[in-house]
């Protein structure tokens, strides 16, 4: 399995990555949002406000997830103001237990502390918030937050 950067080449496989993830946790797929989630993808990533990370297997992506860079007024908690979102996680059915996504979130951590950024949260499915929690992220009123010390 190859881990990788996504780049503005992989916007229509993200976009179908991206809906897939949301299937999976129970959003109905009552309108299309193709376009919205092409023009998302394409301002994040060409900003660098969006690193998106991939997984192949035989040139084909089975696993992605993503941090987005957001700066708020900085508070007594965050003196910089700046935090990292975690979004997009998503793996293949065939490929989940195998520790993907722990992978992924460990990229993704990475890319949060070399970006000079000391806050990250989350919002967690069902079906990740074991993930996250193990890799030490912690709950608190509406998402799962991690602080480097």
């Amino acid at each position: 399995m190859k881990y990788r950067k996504a780049t503005i080449d992989d916007i229509d496989k993200l976009v179908e990555l991206r809906k897939k993830q949301l299937v999976d946790e129970r959003i109905e797929p009552n309108i299309d949002i193709d376009r919205e989630l092409y023009v998302f993808f394409k301002n994040k990533l060409s900003d660098g406000t969006l690193i998106q990370w991939v997984v192949e297997d035989n040139q084909e992506i089975i696993a992605c997830g993503a941090v987005i860079f957001y700066e708020f007024p900085p508070s007594y908690t965050n003196k910089t103001g700046k935090k990292a979102y975690i979004a997009n996680m998503y793996t293949n059915e065939n490929y989940r237990g195998q520790g993907i996504a722990s992978k992924l979130l460990t990229k993704l951590v990475d890319e949060v502390k070399l970006a000079g950024v000391s806050k990250i949260w989350l919002g967690a499915s069902k079906m990740g918030r074991p993930v996250y929690k193990k890799f030490g992220f912690t709950e608190t009123d509406e998402f799962l937050e991690f602080s480097f010390s």
